[in-house]
């Protein structure tokens, strides 16, 4: 529990909310006092900010309690269990022969296979 809370990538979730969240409403503020000078526009800004707010908190929340280093194993544990139930999903489609491919979609191709074969790309470093 107090890693989730007290990590390095939570608290610095936790300032990114800090400041999000009262930067919101002092723009929400802003525009509430813009819309009473006569500016008609700002009423829809008014109400955008508070939503911009609430929004940054749901983000904050799911980034907290998700976690990095299964995120990718969990896709891949579904995309396995997919392929064994229904076949392969990811070669359902017609089969191609090499020969029919121009020279840059054949490329195309084997740069594809090469990222698939890599597995998932994530944000930190290995």
């Amino acid at each position: 529990m107090r890693q989730r809370w007290l990590s390095r990538r939570a608290v610095l979730l936790h300032v990114a909310l800090l400041v999000w969240f009262p930067g919101c409403l002092v723009a929400f503020w802003w525009q509430v006092h813009r819309a009473f000078d006569g500016n008609g526009l700002s009423y829809v800004y008014s109400i955008e900010w508070p939503v911009f707010a609430l929004a940054g908190v749901w983000a904050w929340w799911q980034l907290v309690h998700t976690d990095p280093a299964t995120v990718g194993r969990a896709a891949q544990a579904r995309l396995a269990r997919a392929t064994s139930l229904r076949g392969d999903p990811l070669h359902a489609g017609p089969v191609r022969r090499r020969e029919d491919e121009d020279e840059e979609l054949a490329a195309y191709n084997d740069r594809l296979a090469r990222l698939a074969a890599e597995g998932p790309k994530s944000w930190r470093r290995r």
